[in-house]
C-alpha cells in the first residue's frame, strides 16, 4: 500500500502546482478572465483577483497538507459554481461553435478538478501521509 500512497501525494502535488499556476495566470492576466465575470455580479475585475487568490491558496493548501478537508470541500463548491453560472451558460449561449466547444472544455475541466478536489477532502481523515503497519 505504499505505493498508493506515494502516487496520491504526487497526485495531490501536481494539482496543487496547477492550481497555483492558475491562480498566478489570475493576478497576470486580469482582463482577460474579466469576460468570465457573470454580468450580475459587482465588483467586475475583483472576482478574477479574488478567485486567483483562492486558486493558490488551495494550491498551498494541498502542498503543505494543511487544511485539507474544508480547502477541498470549498474548491470543488467554487468550481461546480463556475460550470453553472459561467461554463454551462456560455456552452449553451455562445454564438461561435468554437466558443461552444471551449466552454464545455472548460465546463468539463472544472468538473474533473471538483471531482478530484472532493476525492482528496474525503480523503483527509489524517492531513498527512499515512503508512499503516501493514503497509
Amino acid at each position: 500500500m505504499k505505493h498508493y500512497h506515494i502516487v496520491s501525494r504526487i497526485a495531490i502535488y501536481l494539482l496543487s502546482v496547477i492550481l497555483i499556476a492558475f491562480g498566478i495566470f489570475h493576478y497576470k492576466h486580469p482582463y482577460d478572465l474579466l469576460v468570465y465575470v457573470p454580468d450580475f455580479l459587482p465588483g467586475g475585475v475583483a472576482w478574477v483577483y479574488i478567485v486567483g487568490t483562492a486558486f493558490i491558496l488551495a494550491g498551498v493548501s494541498f502542498l503543505t497538507n494543511k487544511f485539507v478537508k474544508i480547502t477541498g470541500y470549498l474548491l470543488a463548491a467554487m468550481l461546480i459554481v463556475f460550470v453553472l453560472t459561467i461554463h454551462l451558460p456560455n456552452s449553451m449561449n455562445a454564438g461561435a461553435p468554437e466558443m461552444r466547444q471551449m466552454a464545455l472544455i472548460n465546463l468539463l475541466k472544472d468538473t474533473a478538478i471538483a471531482a478530484f478536489a472532493l476525492h482528496i477532502a474525503a480523503g483527509a481523515y489524517k492531513q498527512h501521509l499515512h503508512f499503516d503497519h501493514n503497509d
